[in-house]
């Protein structure tokens, strides 16, 4: 991800010392990025986020063909991106559901609830469960607990911890323009 430099490669006894104590909380990242974007779900959701989307959008499809799907409202715009939400699952009045980059098309989907990554991973995971289904995680200069999506090399999980739970899943381009 833009923005996003490995500062290190962190052991998994070292990576979940960090998570559990809540060392891996994102600063510095803009309001709509930073507040858990699934906590104004009001049901869970169910299905796979990535490798190359969820529900229909799919990374890197342009604003014109993410609309087309008739999946997904429009809430902010933030340039270079414009957030928006998955209409089967609203996020709330200070979130997005995903950012739409005008250079990159969609490029970046969080999860809603109950929504679980090919791995079985997803919101209310633990840091150790993180851990066993993506032991090549790093951690963001920014933070955040990031890995390569398996089968999509083109794109990253990024996850936010507190309390060594996991409150949001992001799926990203590797290059994605819209948050730090």
């Amino acid at each position: 991800m833009t923005g996003y430099t490995t500062v290190r490669r962190l052991g998994g006894a070292a990576l979940a010392t960090a998570l559990a104590g809540g060392v891996l909380l994102g600063g510095g990242v803009p309001a709509a990025v930073a507040a858990p974007a699934a906590t104004g779900h009001t049901a869970s959701a169910g299905g796979t986020l990535g490798p190359f989307g969820y529900g229909g959008v799919k990374l890197g499809m342009s604003a014109k063909k993410a609309k087309a799907t008739r999946k997904i409202v429009r809430k902010s715009s933030a340039s270079p991106c414009t957030g928006w939400d998955l209409k089967a699952h609203p996020t709330g009045r200070d979130n997005v559901g995903l950012y739409i980059s005008k250079k990159l098309g969609v490029a970046m989907i969080f999860a809603p609830k109950g929504v679980k990554t090919p791995q079985g991973i997803k919101i209310g995971s633990t840091a150790g469960q993180m851990i066993k289904a993506y032991p090549e995680l790093k951690q963001s200069a920014s933070g955040y607990a990031t890995v390569t999506v398996p089968g999509n090399p083109k794109a990253s999980y990024s996850f936010l911890l507190s309390h060594g739970e996991i409150y949001e899943i992001a799926l990203a381009l590797n290059d994605q323009d819209c948050a730090n």
